[in-house]
C-alpha cells in the first residue's frame, strides 16, 4: 500500500466516523419519535405510532416556550447585529496598540461563563432599574456575549475591504452616511446575514444565561430541561424532528436560490459579452 493510498484511506475513514458521530444520534432521536413507548428511546421497540406528534400539538406550554424563544432570538438579532457591526467598524479604525486593548475587552464576554453573565446582568438591572427578569432582560443578557460573535464576523469581512472605495466616494462629494449606506453596508451584507443567523442559533439554544434572567418567562431550552427532571416524553423528539426538517428545507431552499442567482448572473454576463463583441462589417460588393 502506497503512502498516498494510505493517506486517502485514513482521511475517508475519519470522514465516515465523523458523520456517523454527527448523524447517528439524530437518527436515533428521530426513530424514537415513532416508538409507542412513553420514554424517548428506540429500545425496546413497542410499535410504530404517530401519536407523539398529536401530543406535541396539544402541549400548549411547549408552544408558548417556543414562541418565547423566537421572540428572544428576534430581540437578540436586533441588538447584537448593530452592536457587533459598530464594534467592528470601531476596531477597524483604531491604531494598533489601542485596537489590541479594545479587542480584548470586547471579546471578553465570550470567555466568561454564561452563569456569571446571567447573574451579573440580573444583579445590575435589579439594583439600578428594578427589573427582576423577563424577556427584556433575557435579550440584554444574551446580547452581551452574542454581539461579540457578530463583531468577529464583521471584522473578518472588513479585513478584505478595499478602503480606496470609501476614499474615492468621499473625494467625489459623498457624505460619510452615503458612503456607509452605498459602499460599506452592501459589502458587509453577507456578514450581516451570517451574524443574524449565528445570533439566532446562539440565542435559541442558550440555557445557562437564560436560566437566571428569564423571570417567569420560559424558553424552550429551559422547558425541555424542566421536562428532563419531571419526565421527558417523545413529544420533545417530535419537536426536534420538526425543527431538523425545517432546517433541512431551509438549507435546500437557500441552495436552490443561490444556484438560480448564479445562473442568472452567468446568463446576464454572457449576454453582456455578446453585446460587447465587435460586429464584423459585411464584405463590400461590386
Amino acid at each position: 500500500m502506497t503512502a498516498e493510498r494510505f493517506r486517502r484511506l485514513l482521511v475517508n475513514g475519519y470522514l465516515v466516523l465523523f458523520f456517523v458521530y454527527l448523524f447517528v444520534p439524530l437518527a436515533i432521536m428521530a426513530a424514537a419519535t415513532f416508538n409507542q413507548s412513553r420514554f424517548p428511546t428506540v429500545v425496546p421497540w413497542t410499535g410504530f405510532t404517530l401519536d407523539w406528534f398529536a401530543a406535541l400539538w396539544r402541549d400548549q406550554r411547549m408552544w408558548d416556550a417556543l414562541g418565547t424563544s423566537l421572540i428572544v432570538a428576534a430581540g437578540v438579532i436586533a441588538l447584537a447585529v448593530p452592536i457587533g457591526l459598530a464594534a467592528a467598524l470601531l476596531l477597524d479604525r483604531l491604531h494598533a496598540r489601542a485596537r489590541t486593548l479594545v479587542y480584548a475587552v470586547m471579546v471578553s464576554p465570550l470567555l466568561t461563563p454564561g452563569v456569571i453573565v446571567g447573574i451579573s446582568t440580573l444583579i445590575f438591572w435589579r439594583q439600578w432599574f428594578g427589573v427582576t427578569g423577563g424577556v427584556f432582560l433575557t435579550v440584554v443578557a444574551q446580547t452581551s456575549f452574542i454581539a461579540a460573535y457578530a463583531m468577529l464576523l464583521f471584522q473578518a469581512r472588513l479585513e478584505r475591504f478595499d478602503r480606496t472605495l470609501e476614499e474615492a466616494a468621499l473625494d467625489l462629494g459623498a457624505t460619510h452616511l452615503q458612503v456607509f449606506r452605498r459602499i460599506t453596508l452592501p459589502y458587509l451584507m453577507p456578514a450581516v446575514l451570517s451574524a443574524a443567523f449565528i445570533a439566532f442559533l446562539q440565542s435559541f439554544e442558550n440555557y445557562n444565561t437564560t436560566l437566571f434572567v428569564r423571570g417567569l418567562d420560559t424558553t424552550l431550552t429551559v422547558y425541555i430541561a424542566s421536562k428532563v427532571r419531571t419526565g421527558l416524553t417523545p413529544a420533545v423528539n417530535a419537536l426536534s424532528l420538526v425543527l431538523i426538517l425545517l432546517t433541512i428545507l431551509g438549507a435546500i431552499a437557500y441552495e436552490l436560490m443561490r444556484r438560480r442567482d448564479e445562473r442568472r448572473k452567468r446568463v446576464a454576463a454572457e449576454r453582456a459579452g455578446d453585446l460587447a463583441a465587435p460586429v464584423e462589417p459585411a464584405p463590400a460588393t461590386s
